[in-house]
């Protein structure tokens, strides 16, 4: 019978009877008790199954996927089953999910009493961009009995995309909004905007910023007053991303440019919020996935429809076609992230040139990244004269990229250096700064 699968249980009771057949040969007394017990099994057996199989919509499962997941983080996925059997039932639920999560071990096991309906929920955290298949839901059913089980099988071939990180976008606008982020303890920036959009003149406060003192409103108020602005609107921010092997480099399971991408979704959001234009472009060989720089209402969007297309090409990134591509298409002067990752202070010098190009015309921040096995070697307590070795070098390879950060200070050029995991809040911070002091 299809979908029919006899337990363990009904095995075992095989095996009892097996068992007494054999004693009965030394025992003829036993051999009417291994007869009527035989025929007891067979009984049990045949009931059970057509208890299971009498009715045909006898469960109704379901599977809830959300429209799309987000990288990275902890999604929710929903399934819902009701037993419509007059009896109590149990249940195994086995959800054949995406090859991608590499799962082998998915199971749900629940109680129902007759007419319950259970809804189950289970976290799927995605690491690679792109489309997601579902395969059946089966749904294997026994009664007290457990005899036998019948499966149930639902929705075959659901699929989903796998989008950049995108669930906690709420949670950084809100922090946004309020000019301060938790990274340890609280940093709040305060906002120095120095355009010439006045807003009105307040009282001052310790922070504030000391140009600012109007002196004409401080005399005939015989305490100190500020002018306050507003922070400058619809300013031009490009997100560039390398795409090169150098950020194909794995932490935790995501890739540098899956965070780097995830990063941008972020302050992406951020700088729409603030009401400046936000624009993409991606480069390795040559400059692609290119959006322009706009805060109309789908641009979001567009900018996370061409992030779900980035992958990484494994070759050496052109910082000379970079450097071309935004002498002649970012025309006015603008904020310019550039998300790459630079190992040595050679690395930096072969490239300081188009560096430099670029900030001669733009304010370039180049985030790279701290690497954490390093971070936490650092911080470890040495035990053997290996470890000391390993410490040592570690400790070099860290204090190069301190001084690839005075290279870039050199000539002006900020840079983010961070471990991937605070990459989002370290750049919407480097934003906000960068906003409240006005450097634009």
């Amino acid at each position: 019978m299809k979908n029919l699968y006899i337990n363990t249980r009904f095995y075992m009771a095989l095996l009892a009877v097996g068992s007494l057949y054999v004693l009965a040969f030394f025992l003829p007394l036993l051999l009417w008790f291994a007869h009527a017990l035989l025929i007891a099994c067979i009984l049990a057996l045949a009931s059970d199954i057509f208890l299971l199989f009498a009715k045909e919509n006898a469960v109704v499962g379901h599977r809830t996927l959300p429209e799309k997941l987000s990288n990275g983080d902890r999604n929710e996925i929903r399934v819902s089953v009701k037993n419509n059997y007059p009896v109590a039932v149990s249940v195994n639920i086995i959800d054949e999910i995406p090859f991608q999560f590499q799962k082998r071990d998915f199971l749900l096991t629940k109680s129902m009493k007759a007419g319950e309906d259970v809804t189950f929920q289970y976290p799927l955290v995605p690491k690679v961009r792109g489309s997601y298949h579902f395969g059946k839901l089966n749904v294997y059913v026994k009664s007290v009995l457990g005899l036998v089980s019948r499966r149930f099988k639902f929705q075959d071939g659901d699929s989903l995309p796998c989008y950049p990180s995108f669930i906690h976008l709420r949670k950084y606008e809100l922090m946004a909004l309020q000019n301060e982020f938790m990274m340890g303890g609280l940093k709040k920036i305060r906002k120095l905007g120095h355009t010439m959009e006045f807003e009105q003149i307040k009282d001052y406060v310790p922070g504030d910023d000391i140009r600012t003192i109007n002196w004409k409103a401080t005399g005939k108020r015989n305490q100190l007053m500020v002018n306050q602005y507003q922070d400058e609107k619809s300013q031009r921010i490009f997100l560039m991303i390398d795409k090169g092997r150098t950020m194909q480099m794995p932490f935790n399971g995501l890739s540098l440019l899956d965070y780097s991408v995830n990063a941008v979704m972020a302050l992406s959001h951020i700088i729409l919020k603030k009401n400046d234009r936000a624009g993409l472009m991606t480069f390795s060989r040559k400059t692609e996935n290119k959006v322009a720089a706009d805060n109309k209402s789908g641009q979001l969007r567009k900018i996370s429809e061409a992030l779900y297309q980035i992958e990484t090409d494994f070759f050496e990134s052109d910082f000379s076609r970079l450097y071309q591509d935004v002498k002649f298409t970012v025309g006015q002067r603008s904020l310019i992230l550039l998300f790459t990752n630079f190992e040595t202070l050679d690395a930096v010098n072969r490239q300081m040139k188009y560096l430099r190009g670029i900030a001669k015309n733009h304010l370039l921040v180049v985030v790279f990244f701290r690497n954490s096995e390093l971070h936490d070697l650092i911080q470890t307590n040495p035990e053997n004269m290996k470890d000391v070795y390993d410490q040592i070098i570690a400790e070099k390879l860290e204090f190069e990229k301190k001084l690839i950060m005075q290279e870039l200070r050199k000539y002006g050029i900020y840079s983010v250096y961070t471990l991937p995991e605070n990459l989002n809040i370290e750049v919407i911070n480097k934003y906000l700064e960068i906003k409240a002091r006005g450097l634009l």
